[in-house]
């Protein structure tokens, strides 16, 4: 009688274990200095720093934050994957873990102040142009 009363636990646990899957949640948190840029990433708008944003798969990013008075940052962000989401182990992590496990992955980024150029610079610029243009390089 013990010995089915055992069995009958294992196998709830087991059920339990199989029945409840585990989930792997992804988040990018981004920040910028000075806050209040707009940041797209992989050219889709997902609001202005900071801001966050779920994702799915770990890599590289095309990140862009753009912000009034400073230049515009644009480069290739890579999101590393945690030591739970390599292949083989990321099977278990994301189907059999009985807790819900958020990855959260943290990006600072530093605008630059925009220079803006004096009115003789740009006149000087433009005649350059026009001369490249007349000689047609």
């Amino acid at each position: 009688m013990i010995l089915n009363y055992r069995r009958l636990f294992w196998l709830s646990v087991l059920v339990l274990v199989f029945t409840q899957p585990g989930c792997v949640s992804r988040r990018l948190m981004m920040q910028s200095d000075p806050p209040g840029a707009l940041v797209l990433v992989d050219g889709e708008e997902v609001g202005f720093t900071p801001v966050s944003v779920d994702f799915t798969y770990y890599g590289k990013r095309q990140v862009t934050l753009i912000k009034d008075g400073y230049e515009t940052l644009s480069l290739l962000q890579t999101v590393p994957p945690p030591w739970y989401q390599y292949p083989v182990v990321e099977f278990f992590s994301d189907n059999l873990l009985p807790t819900r496990v958020t990855d959260r992955q943290r990006f600072n980024y530093r605008l630059q102040p925009r220079v803006v150029s004096s009115s003789q610079d740009l006149l000087q610029r433009g005649e350059g142009l026009r001369n490249e243009a007349q000689i047609g390089r």
